[in-house]
């Protein structure tokens, strides 16, 4: 995810407002604020009647909403909420089965990479947090810390595909009988020390970090929590747009789009013709990347891609 304000710019960001094909006077959701880009392009967009909720877990995305002008708009609400909490703060609205776009800018913000003192950078030293809301759960320190090796080893490989993923978690339970991992740059120099061989442009400890920040957030159990919460909130026709920045996202937005716009939901062998079929999605396009120009001026944006869908029913 990258966002706009501090510097910062929104991914993909017409890409995905033409993508939401925004009425003025519909219901749309952000459901990942950020800084705003997203949003401020919705809300540039709605009539008197339209309005937009944002979410976050981020509480210092929260706070930023509060204070940029552009946001002091009745039309404009904002929830401190993780994405499994949508089709609660919906029906807190009335909004069940109304909502004309729903918009997911997936993994971690360009403001959250930049500051040290979140922990999710690998470049930038300070705590090893992690937590996208560091008033809940448990900070990555903690987990490094305490997980056994195997359960260490098994993130690594699932959630980063990490080649050396046993090499690592056994180093990690080593070290951490002679000191704990406090901080990010302890366990990047670990890594860095460990990994036999290194990837041209790309650090060594990239991986194990995407890995911990998946886990510690929960971030692929939210996300397939949210994809069947906005097939609920939805109106017919209805848009669903979700920008992925890794393999492992767009994976589960891809098979889950697939599984209700194509899949034949009956058993094989039963007197039922395809055209008594009712899917409840329909995939609008092909796979979206950003343009060549966007991938210039902003590097995060590279690994980006959007994916589009629509509600029939």
């Amino acid at each position: 995810m990258s966002t706009m304000g501090l510097g910062h710019s929104a991914v993909l960001l017409e890409e995905a407002v033409d993508a939401l094909n925004i009425m003025s006077g519909g219901i749309y959701v952000d459901l990942t604020f950020g800084r705003g880009g997203h949003s401020a392009a919705i809300l540039g967009k709605l009539g008197p009647e339209g309005r937009l909720m944002a979410m976050d877990r981020d509480s210092v995305a929260v706070e930023e909403a509060k204070t940029r002008p552009v946001f002091q708009d009745s039309r404009f609400s904002i929830e401190h909420a993780p994405f499994s909490c949508l089709r609660q703060k919906i029906e807190a609205n009335g909004w069940l089965g109304k909502v004309s776009g729903v918009l997911m800018d997936l993994g971690v913000s360009s403001p959250q990479l930049d500051d040290a003192a979140r922990g999710f950078s690998f470049m930038r030293d300070g705590p090893l947090d992690m937590r996208m809301d560091p008033s809940a759960g448990m900070s990555a320190a903690e987990w490094i810390n305490t997980a056994e090796v195997e359960e260490l080893s098994s993130v690594f490989k699932q959630y980063g595909e990490e080649r050396f993923h046993w090499r690592i978690a056994q180093a990690i339970v080593l070290d951490r009988q002679t000191h704990r991992f406090e901080t990010t740059l302890q366990l990047a120099n670990l890594i860095s020390r460990i990994c036999p061989t290194k990837e041209k442009h790309k650090h060594p400890a990239t991986r194990v970090f995407q890995a911990v920040r998946i886990y510690i957030n929960q971030e692929l159990d939210e996300l397939e929590q949210v994809l069947v919460q906005a097939l609920d909130v939805l109106e017919i026709g209805g848009r669903l747009c979700a920008i992925s920045f890794h393999s492992l996202e767009d994976r589960i937005v891809k098979r889950f789009i697939r599984k209700e716009a194509e899949e034949d939901p009956y058993p094989i062998g039963l007197p039922i013709q395809a055209c008594e079929i009712e899917h409840r999605l329909k995939k609008v396009g092909g796979l979206v990347r950003p343009t060549d120009v966007e991938m210039q001026s902003n590097q995060r944006a590279r690994s980006a891609r959007m994916r589009i869908a629509e509600k029939l029913k």
